[in-house]
């Protein structure tokens, strides 16, 4: 197993093992601790998210003076272990104090993008991050499907054990790789001595980084309570609910498939992040019609919008920094995008209190607009964003 291929694997275990509760910690919260508070919801998943907003950029540095697999294999076991820990919690505040210590280690699993990143030629990263999207997307299908089925069928403890059973697996293939000789050494990189310093963050990264934060407030705002909203309309069982919620990234694997055949037979697939963000923008509106078949098409446009903005978002992020800082500046981006999720969950959770669900789905409509604004007035990722490489669509083989 090669490195790359071993970094998507893990990618993919990690995401599993965060996505198989996100869809339904109002079922979890009501199942386990008989707690039905929206407003509770929408703070546990904030909470979430300033747990990995603030000790990402702390991985960030203790990588620059401890190999970043060698460090893993410390933070995703301890991650594990709190997450058994977890299972065992007889009230909901110690649920909440191991589970955020829990994801406050599991954080460190996000440096592997970067460190990634850093051993490929540019002209892969496009395609390479579209490739992780997908994976993104995909295990967020399965953990979503495998969250309702284990959560309607044999209860919230399964679904912990298989949370900490995704932190073990990534502990293990890091073991391997350290074990097999394919990590590539790189604290030579990482580690800029003090003195000569790196810049400060660049006006164009903290306007991508703001960019990121409406979009991510935006289409994360309709997440937290998604699920409810569809079993209002349907009366479906979680397993339909969650496949459902998941269809964006069926979506999302299409978008890739269909990127890497244009690229093969030179078509143009429209990627400018104007086109996209009124995509989503109709993605949501179509959701909050109490129509079915619209529900489903706008999840639809939502998935390959969503699909499209990230990879472009990503790739600008990493044309604009260099290789020495990727894992700086990706750290910088992502805490302003937890901060977005951060905010639309806290906000999800007043507004599930006292809108229509379908209402939701009409704010994050506007949000998605001001983020068009914003770009275009202050951000203008498409000048950026230069031109592909020629020979970028042709490097997804070497990803595989």
């Amino acid at each position: 197993m090669s490195l790359r291929t071993a970094i998507v694997l893990m990618s993919a275990l990690g995401v599993l093992s965060d996505a198989i509760l996100i869809a339904f910690y109002p079922q979890f919260f009501e199942t386990r601790y008989g707690l039905t508070d929206p407003e509770l919801v929408g703070a546990y998943i904030a909470a979430i998210s300033i747990a990995v907003m603030v000790t990402l950029p702390l991985w960030a540095r203790v990588a620059r003076y401890v190999e970043t697999l060698h460090l893993l294999v410390f933070t995703q076991c301890l991650a594990g272990v709190l997450c058994l820990a977890s299972i065992s919690a007889a009230t909901s505040t110690t649920y909440w104090m191991l589970s955020l210590l829990m994801f406050m280690c599991k954080s460190s699993y996000l440096l592997m993008f970067p460190y990634l990143m850093r051993h490929l030629p540019a002209a892969a990263h496009g395609l390479t991050i579209g490739l992780l999207s997908v994976v993104i997307h995909l295990g967020n299908i399965f953990g979503a499907t495998l969250g309702g089925w284990l959560l309607q069928d044999t209860g919230p403890d399964a679904c912990l054990w298989l949370m900490a059973a995704g932190d073990f697996g990534q502990m293990l293939i890091c073991l391997y790789l350290i074990a097999s000789g394919r990590v590539i050494r790189d604290l030579g990189q990482t580690a800029t001595p003090p003195a000569q310093g790196t810049a400060r963050p660049s006006s164009a990264l903290l306007k991508l980084s703001v960019l990121m934060l409406l979009f991510d407030f935006s289409v994360y705002l309709v997440r937290p309570f998604f699920t409810i909203y569809w079993e209002t309309l349907t009366d479906s069982d979680q397993l339909v609910t969650g496949l459902v919620f998941a269809i964006p990234g069926l979506v999302a694997l299409l978008a890739l498939l269909v990127k890497q055949q244009a690229g093969r037979y030179s078509w143009q697939v429209p990627d400018r992040l104007s086109i996209n963000l009124l995509l989503g923008l109709l993605g949501m509106l179509l959701q909050a019609s109490p129509v079915l078949p619209l529900i489903l098409l706008g999840r639809c446009l939502y998935g390959w919008s969503m699909f499209q903005i990230i990879v472009k978002l990503e790739v600008t992020l990493f044309r604009i920094s260099t290789p020495a800082d990727y894992a700086r500046d990706f750290s910088i981006t992502n805490f302003f995008q937890n901060l977005g999720v951060l905010l639309s969950s806290f906000i999800a959770g007043q507004l599930a209190s006292h809108v229509p669900l379908f209402a939701i789905f009409l704010i994050a409509a506007l949000g998605l607009l001001v983020t068009l604004l914003f770009d275009r007035g202050y951000c203008d990722v498409e000048r950026q964003h230069a031109p592909s490489h020629p020979s970028e669509s042709g490097e997804l083989n070497h990803v595989h």
